[in-house]
């Protein structure tokens, strides 16, 4: 296939463009490249000659419609849209910028995409947008939606936007809500990266009011074979959750984490808690797993201790993420191509 991939140079987005060109797709990759988007995560691609022929990489802001126009392929068969601001607290700082690119943005890529015939748009969502759950509730696809962040909020209305594209326009469009992520590339401002990376230098980890917010964790390996799975043999129309099935208080997630890495649990640190931060997400996938026989393959503890090791090993792509020096990357790799 050719797919056109929005956010690609992000955590998910990477992961999956990695699988999409070892499969033997042709991948365009169109990101802003804000300082979530990092080249350095696609080294393996974009420095490889064999794959010259079926990878591109185009700078661009999906708000652009101009941009968006050129950049889009003719002969398009899938569009994955990954492109958002994600990060929870700094919605809450500010909400604009989610507003604009989340919702104005996926309005955006759904018109060019209408107009320019491309084949199925795969809006990726979040877990986030079903708000807090009930002690032992899930959240499944049929559930309602009442989102508690600004940025759930945002992702919420970008939600309605694909399913009217799909009633009023009749595109191909599907849904996917993931759970939380966790793997290598995962910019170190999230919990997991962010633990991993003080308690690597022992700093002190914080952890947001009593740390009995609890979450589902699915390796982002197994999300991203989860999105081929729905992208190639999804049902047009129609929303599917994809999770890790064993949600978790994020206190007993650290506590698990410092034992891998062998680190004192003195480095837990409380802060004061996130406004209006939800208890509880959990999704139900049993859906996809009944309808396309998906379900996650990386056990929890393995993933993490697996996860631990790669920023054991690339301590300089950690360091590089925290001083800035990955943005200088782009002009050195890629100067005014990007």
């Amino acid at each position: 296939m050719t797919i056109f991939v929005t956010g690609g140079a992000g955590f998910i987005g990477s992961e999956f463009i990695r699988q999409g060109i070892a499969a033997g797709h042709r991948i365009v990759n169109f990101d802003k490249l804000t300082y979530a988007g990092n080249l350095e995560n696609l080294v393996s691609i974009a420095a490889n000659p064999r794959y010259a022929q079926r990878y591109a990489m185009i700078r661009g802001d999906v708000c652009d419609a101009a941009a968006v126009s050129d950049s889009l392929p003719e002969a398009c068969d899938a569009v994955v849209h990954f492109a958002a601001e994600s990060h929870v607290d700094r919605s809450i700082l500010s909400a604009e910028e989610f507003v604009r690119t989340n919702v104005l943005g996926t309005q955006v890529m759904l018109d060019i995409a209408r107009h320019k015939h491309a084949g199925r748009f795969l809006h990726i969502s979040t877990d986030e947008v079903g708000g807090d759950m009930e002690p032992e509730e899930w959240f499944r696809e049929d559930s309602p939606l009442e989102p508690s962040s600004p940025y759930a909020a945002s992702k919420t209305a970008a939600e309605h936007f694909v399913r009217a594209a799909a009633h009023t326009f009749g595109i191909d469009t599907i849904v996917t809500r993931t759970s939380n992520n966790y793997g290598p590339y995962q910019f170190p401002e999230k919990l997991l990266p962010l633990a991993i990376s003080n308690a690597m230098e022992d700093r002190p980890i914080p952890v947001y009011g009593d740390g009995m917010q609890i979450r589902d964790w699915v390796h982002v390996a197994d999300n991203c074979r989860a999105l081929f799975a729905v992208l190639e043999h999804g049902k047009a129309g129609e929303t599917y959750h994809i999770g890790g099935g064993d949600p978790k208080p994020n206190i007993e997630v650290l506590h698990l984490l410092l034992k891998i890495m062998d680190k004192p649990e003195s480095l837990l640190t409380r802060v004061t808690d996130r406004l209006g931060h939800d208890r509880r997400y959990a999704v139900h996938f049993g859906k996809i797993t009944a309808e396309l026989g998906w379900h996650p393959e990386i056990p929890f503890e393995t993933g993490l201790a697996d996860t631990v090791q790669w920023y054991r090993d690339n301590a300089e792509w950690v360091r590089h993420c925290r001083s800035g020096e990955y943005r200088e990357y782009y002009e050195k790799m890629y100067g005014a191509a990007v």
